[in-house]
């Protein structure tokens, strides 16, 4: 009979648990996470719906989400939840989500945990297609200036893509991040000078650039929806290229993939996202950062567990000072980008600061 031996002082396996597969295993703070995000968030959509900054009181708008029959037939009160409220709450769902996964990505893709959307040039193009829009093509409508924002912004990440792509070091990220800038710096210059000339479009312009989903409609949201579920599309379907990728560019070429090429497919789906969010509330600021710092200190080095948490935290913290904008100096209206920079700021420095969310941003 042949009997194994096994020496003094080897090691030997620890009989593995049963019921789980190897190699995996859940991470609940992601899980609960999400889902504790997720009921915040639909506490701050039944907010939005129940706040404005006229003089309607909250427990008539609570009536008429109820159903109530008086508070239905009131079509002031009508106007004002689902004309108004309404698009404003979905258009800063759409823009946090699209924002917080955008930042994700992009600081994913260029290992730097202060990459931000405008890299890409994305609010650079955007501003210049908004004053080309209004100045040489007549539009004066916002949904003519919705349209030129987005045209704007993804033609200028195009470009910035087209140079990334080429010559030999083509889609690292610090050649992606100086194509972005160099082309953002020309194309703020080329605003500038158009600007200049024209006091009309500088009066458009600036309402636009100051960040604000006031006056959003439902009609401003609809053509934009099949672009930002695209971009969420290849968001996720580039998690596990990503993943490889943060191990470092030789470790992922190892593993079969293309460090270039998934730079560029990820730009595209950043391009996207952000083109779409600046095109519906104009330039945000903070959000792309602050987003993704807060999801990878809950979820470590897990991609999918970034980009879900960091999209809800965007909808969750984009919708907040949306309805924090309608109260603060009521009866006018506070832009919801002041308030992001007023508030993000200082909670940006006290996240650097601190040990767990520092180290966790530095992990990208």
């Amino acid at each position: 009979m042949l009997t194994a031996h096994v020496g003094v002082g080897e090691p030997t396996s620890p009989p593995r648990p049963a019921g789980r597969p190897p190699g995996r295993r859940l991470h609940r703070p992601t899980l609960w996470t999400a889902l504790g995000l997720l009921g915040a968030l639909l506490v701050c959509v039944l907010l939005s719906l129940l706040i404005g900054t006229g003089n309607s009181p909250v427990a008539r708008a609570w009536d008429f989400l109820l159903g109530e029959p008086s508070a239905r037939a009131d079509a002031q009160l009508r106007l004002a939840v689902v004309d108004v409220r309404l698009p404003r709450t979905v258009a800063a769902v759409l823009v946090g989500a699209s924002l917080g996964v955008a930042g994700c990505l992009l600081q994913a893709a260029t290992r730097n945990p202060l990459a931000e959307t405008g890299l890409l040039g994305v609010n650079s193009g955007a501003a210049l297609g908004v004053v080309v829009g209004l100045t040489y093509l007549g539009v004066k409508s916002p949904y003519g200036v919705l349209v030129c924002a987005l045209l704007g912004g993804m033609t200028a990440s195009a470009v910035v893509l087209l140079l990334a792509a080429s010559g030999r070091a083509a889609g690292s990220p610090l050649k992606l991040v100086l194509a972005g800038s160099a082309l953002g710096a020309t194309f703020h210059g080329m605003t500038s000078y158009v600007l200049l000339g024209t006091r009309s479009t500088f009066d458009v312009y600036r309402y636009w650039t100051i960040g604000s989903l006031a006056g959003v409609e439902t009609s401003d949201t609809y053509p934009l929806l099949p672009l930002i579920a695209l971009g969420l599309l290849i968001a996720y379907g580039s998690s596990r290229p990503l993943a490889a990728l943060a191990l470092g560019d030789d470790s992922a070429r190892a593993l079969g993939h293309h460090p270039g090429r998934v730079r560029l497919v990820v730009a595209v789906a950043v391009t996207l996202l952000a083109g779409c969010a600046v095109a519906l509330a104009g330039p945000i600021a903070f959000l792309g950062l602050l987003a993704p710092y807060v999801a990878r200190a809950v979820t470590g080095p897990r991609i999918e567990g970034q980009l879900t948490l960091s999209g809800l935290v965007g909808a969750c913290v984009m919708i907040a000072a949306d309805i924090l904008a309608r109260v603060v100096i009521r009866p006018w209206e506070t832009p919801v980008s002041v308030l992001l920079a007023f508030i993000g700021g200082p909670l940006l420095i006290w996240i650097a600061r601190s040990r767990r969310f520092s180290t966790a941003g530095g992990a990208a």
